[in-house]
């Protein structure tokens, strides 16, 4: 599928989440004592697979359709994909000199005091030997009596240059495995092929690819430490491109009927703590209309994302899941004001579209800006937090669009 052709919905739904969501306490605890060697892994699966099954029912009693496992067995949101492969390896207490100190993430521990406890590195040729994800799919399918359930569910991936965006020039691979980027690269969207393609033959249909790293090109701050950076080869803007390229390769096997979504945040860590700030303006017309993507999940909740101006670059075959309810705060947002950014995001994807607001609705959904356990010790919330804030979000979505999942 070179790109796509026809608006896709149903997925995405009018209500939706960002995939985690907070673990349950007795789960973090066996987890820590797992990794201390204090108990066995075969009894932490068994408490992963408990909590995923309350937390599925807990969706769809909510009233959810794009249903995840909540990342329960994942650490951190970007799971084991890269460990899995083979030319990657995971390195504990990485160097600090392998780092980009100004990428936003990075210069957040750096400000702290803090460096990079764990890190994963390509190491030789990367080639996919099986998926770390299909077990997860599968018991989350298990959980969901019906077809049509399948169909929906979500599963989340990492970004594809998540383990490149953070290395300083000529750090990300060996020299001697790969000359260049583009070669890098092409075998890296040769493992997500074929990641996509099993995950695809077992029944899943609904993609969400996290990547706060595209917008962090809409930070000033990072864009200046770039400029500075003299081992940098080539511009920010064309670094852009060349993921935005890198991304479409990644993609360019899928099947029509496999929904994939992009989701961008500007940091979601331990604190509710974000990393960067700045408005999407800058990346907006490569990002909406190059990226071969069918939705875009957008951080809307605070001032740091920008405006809705952006938003007039989005093409009539694509969707934006406005993330206007914070998952940071336990404060509930005002529903009333929630409708007026929708409506008003509405009018600018209309008004770039020479459409009716109307029209421009069908394309559009609510969410929380970003998940609620990006890692797994979750965000400055509790359950009880969480549950309101899904439940805002269901009854944002049913006063726009009633009756529509």
């Amino acid at each position: 599928m070179a790109s796509p052709v026809k608006l896709q919905r149903s997925p995405p739904f009018r209500a939706e989440h960002l995939g985690s969501l907070l673990r349950p306490e007795n789960l973090l605890k066996l987890r820590d004592e797992v990794d201390d060697g204090k108990a066995d892994q075969k009894e932490l699966v068994k408490v992963e697979d408990d909590a995923v099954k309350n937390i599925v029912q807990l969706q769809l009693d909510l009233g959810f359709h794009a249903v995840t496992d909540g990342e329960y067995r994942r650490h951190m949101f970007w799971g084991t994909f890269f460990p899995g492969l083979d030319g990657f390896e995971e390195i504990k207490n990485p160097d600090p000199a392998l780092f980009r100190e100004y990428a936003p993430d990075i210069a957040a521990f750096i400000e702290t005091g803090q460096k990079p406890a764990e890190s994963v590195i390509c190491t030789g040729k990367i080639k996919h030997i099986g998926s770390t994800y299909v077990d997860q799919w599968e018991y989350l399918k298990s959980q969901l009596p019906r077809s049509q359930q399948i169909k929906e569910a979500k599963l989340t991936l990492a970004a594809p240059n998540w383990y490149h965006f953070r290395y300083k020039e000529g750090k990300a691979y060996p020299e001697e495995v790969y000359a260049n980027d583009s070669e890098y690269f092409a075998d890296l969207a040769k493992a997500y092929q074929a990641e996509l393609s099993i995950l695809y033959d077992h029944g899943l249909r609904n993609v969400q690819i996290d990547d706060p790293n595209l917008a962090y090109f809409c930070s000033e701050k990072f864009l200046e430490g770039w400029k500075k950076d003299k081992l940098n080869t080539y511009t920010a803007d064309e670094l852009f491109d060349s993921y935005i390229e890198f991304y479409n390769d990644c993609l360019s096997e899928r099947p029509e009927d496999m929904h994939v979504g992009v989701h961008l945040c500007r940091g979601n860590f331990v604190g509710s703590r974000h990393f960067s700030e700045g408005g999407y303006d800058r990346i907006a017309t490569k990002l909406f209309q190059r990226l071969n993507v069918d939705t875009y999940y957008l951080e809307y909740d605070t001032p740091r994302a920008g405006g809705f101006e952006p938003l007039k670059h989005l093409p009539k075959n694509k969707n934006v899941i406005l993330g206007v309810i914070t998952s940071k705060f336990p404060e509930l947002e005002d529903i009333e004001e929630m409708k007026k950014k929708v409506y008003q995001a509405a009018e600018i994807i209309a008004q770039g579209n020479d459409e009716s607001k109307e029209e421009a609705l069908q394309r559009i959904g609510v969410s929380p800006q970003c998940g609620f356990a990006s890692h797994s010790g979750g965000n400055a919330v509790v359950h009880e937090d969480m549950v309101a804030k899904l439940k805002l979000v269901r009854k944002l979505a049913d006063s726009i669009w009633l009756n529509e999942p």
